[in-house]
Formats: structure tokens, C-alpha cells, sequence
């Protein structure tokens, strides 16, 4: 594996401060997860929540749905990721039937494959595993990251990047990475013994994307940098980025908790060897306080320099990572380039979130006070 190391990244940044969409789409979601915007410039859009998959075309406004709720051919449970495929397919994400579908260009349902995938008596990476897409490139093979809760000894250090080529069922590794961070506690004696494990919130971990070029980009959070691996496993590393700690506050913590919905954690208990897992400390969004088990998580005193899992790869080769700031201010994003440098900083206006790219523009959603969202497009040249 060769290295290479990029030039130390210019002194100014550009910042781009978003204002103005360029288009506003009416229709309120419940939660959108996937976004893809095709070549002709309409949108395929999942909402797992709301059950719905629809193809937008923005210059019409006409919204048309796509398959029907259910099991069966041309159906799905949970439309969740799309992903682009070749011949301007889409892979879409089925999180309720446990399956991932092709969609065609013209919007019909084509092959379906399981989530799950492997032989279940195989070792390593020739067992079962759970392909949740994260990414796909040109050739159509598909990029997940392994699960990182471990067995019965607790949860590993790192975890891997794996490439699944769905011609072949192979897997690869393409990437490892720093995992999250847990904290364990233990209870009872030696016959009677429960050990809690549960993940550190704000633990600083690697975020990671894949390109359509199948590179994969890794930002490693001992330092603040990006690491670009190419198909043959050259990686370009390029410059640290400066960084001020933000320090969390009850603020933050509370922030932390209303943007997971489905309760503050995931948990893993082991009660004399036998491994269990659970959500505790319910909530939802709106939640906070002690009585959802804030101050029984362990806080670190300050959030790492990004959010891993606002790590993007964008048509043109980019790799946004959304930057750590206080609760309530506007999400930051940091663009870097193919060596690795940090070219452009843009800022969303107030409440947005990226939800997806296409060529020269990013998709944003905000919440209103019923917790409906909305869609946004944004014109940007990086």
C-alpha cells in the first residue's frame, strides 16, 4: 500500500453561506432517508416513516409514487438509502422486508436481493453478513461498514469498511477505522455477574464515504484529516485541519438526545456469558433531562472535531464532513478535495441538514413545529 502525502492545504478557506434555494418542495415528509437525483434532474425520494417512494421532477412539481406498500414484487416496507447503480439504476434500501431492490431507470422494480448475505458457517468474511449499504460505485458493488458491537468479550477497537460485489458475493475490506468508544460497568459476582456496555456519546470516531470512482474517503478524528484510499490501495493523506473544541453543555446534551428519536441508546448486557441488547432511556425527541437517563451517560467534556456520521461523498469527487458546533447554531460543513485539503467551508442556514447531492447542488431538510420536514435545493459551486 503506497502513501502519498498532499500539500499543505492554503491558509484561507472559501466559506459559502447558503440563503436562497432554488427550489422549495411543497409536499411534507415524515423522514427522509434517500435522495437521488437522477440524470435528468428529477429526484427519487424514500421516507421510511411515511412509507413512501417518489419520483419528483422538479421542474414540474408532479410527485408520482413509486411501487406500493407490501411484500410482494414492486413492493416495500421501509424505503430507506438509494444508491445509484450503472445504466442510471438505483439500488433502494428495503429496512422493512430485509431486502435490496433495482430500481430501473424508468422507475420499475427489478431484481431484489437479501439484506443479509454470506454463508452463515463461514469464517471471517466469508460468514453472514448484514449488507446496509453506505455507498456504491460505477461497477455497482456496494460499501457497508461491518457492525461494531462485538461478542461476548465487548466491542472492538476498530471496525472495517467492506466492499461487496454482488456479481461475485465477495467481500472486501477496503478501509479500517477507529470505532466508538463504550463505557462498561459490571455488577454482581462471579455466578451472578452483569456486565452494561453501552456507547459513549460524542466518542470521537472515524467517518468515512464511498466515491463513485470506488475510493474511499476516511476522516480520522487523532488529528483531523483526510485520507483518500484508492481501488488499489494507494491513499493520498492530506493536511490537519485546525480545530477549536467545543465544549458540551446541557444544551448540547439535550440536542444530542432529540435528534434519536428512538430512545438515547443502544446497549449490550451480558448476564453470566449470555449476550443481550436493548434500547434504554426513551424519550424521543423533545426529551432531556434526568428522567431519560442524561446524567447517567458518560459525557465527555468536550465533541470530537466532526460528526462521523455526517460524512458524504458528493458527484463531483468531494467529501463534506459536517464539523462539530454548539447547540442551536447553523450545521458546518468542511468540503474537501481529492488530495485531501480542505477547499471550502459552507454554512446551512439555521435548522437545516444535508440529506443529499447532485451535480452542483446539495438537498437540505428542516423540521417545522408538527415535526414534518421539508426539502430544499441549493445551487453551490465547490
Amino acid at each position: 500500500m503506497g502513501l502519498m502525502f498532499a500539500a499543505p492545504a492554503a491558509a484561507q478557506v472559501r466559506t459559502i453561506r447558503l440563503t436562497n434555494p432554488d427550489l422549495t418542495v411543497a409536499e411534507a415528509f415524515s423522514m427522509l432517508q434517500g435522495l437521488r437525483e437522477m440524470p435528468d434532474g428529477r429526484l427519487l425520494l424514500a421516507d421510511p416513516l411515511g412509507q413512501a417512494f417518489i419520483r419528483l421532477d422538479p421542474r414540474t412539481g408532479r410527485a408520482d409514487t413509486l411501487g406500493r406498500v407490501g411484500a410482494g414484487p414492486a413492493e416495500y416496507s421501509q424505503p430507506d438509502g438509494l444508491f445509484a447503480l450503472p445504466g442510471d439504476s438505483t439500488l433502494l434500501v428495503d429496512l422493512g422486508n430485509t431486502r435490496l431492490t433495482t430500481i430501473g431507470p424508468d422507475g420499475g422494480f427489478g431484481p431484489t436481493m437479501p439484506i443479509a448475505q454470506g454463508d452463515p458457517s463461514g469464517p471471517g468474511l466469508g460468514g453472514m453478513m448484514l449488507v446496509l449499504p453506505q455507498g456504491t460505485d460505477r461497477q455497482g458493488r456496494i460499501y457497508f461498514q461491518a457492525s461494531g458491537f462485538g461478542g461476548p468479550r465487548g466491542p472492538p477497537d476498530s471496525v472495517k469498511v467492506i466492499r461487496f460485489d454482488r456479481a461475485t458475493s465477495r467481500f472486501d475490506t477496503v478501509a479500517t477505522l477507529k470505532a466508538q468508544e463504550f463505557s462498561q460497568s459490571t455488577r454482581g459476582g462471579p455466578n451472578n455477574q452483569n456486565v452494561l456496555i453501552q456507547p459513549v456519546p460524542f466518542s470521537p470516531r472515524d467517518g468515512w464515504a464511498a466515491a463513485q470512482d470506488g475510493s474511499i474517503g476516511v476522516v480520522r478524528t487523532n488529528g483531523y484529516y483526510v485520507e483518500w484510499i484508492q481501488p488499489d490501495g494507494q491513499v493520498t493523506r492530506g493536511p490537519q485541519v485546525a480545530f477549536e473544541p467545543v465544549r458540551i453543555r446541557a444544551a448540547d446534551r439535550k440536542e444530542w438526545a432529540d435528534q434519536r428519536s428512538g430512545g438515547l441508546r443502544i446497549a449490550m448486557e451480558i448476564n453470566n456469558g449470555r449476550m443481550s441488547m436493548g434500547r434504554g432511556g426513551g424519550g424521543g425527541r423533545g426529551g432531556g433531562g434526568n428522567e431519560d437517563g442524561l446524567d447517567n451517560l458518560p459525557w465527555p467534556e468536550v465533541k470530537p472535531p466532526f460528526n462521523p456520521a455526517g460524512v458524504r461523498a458528493d458527484p463531483n469527487g468531494n467529501l463534506w464532513v459536517e464539523r462539530s458546533v454548539p447547540a442551536g447554531q447553523p450545521r458546518t460543513y468542511d468540503v474537501f478535495d481529492a488530495a485531501g485539503a480542505l477547499t471550502v467551508q459552507v454554512i446551512l442556514p439555521q435548522g437545516r441538514a444535508v440529506v443529499g447531492y447532485g451535480k452542483n447542488t446539495v438537498y437540505v431538510v428542516w423540521r417545522d413545529e408538527f415535526d414534518l420536514q421539508y426539502l430544499e435545493r441549493y445551487r453551490i459551486e465547490t
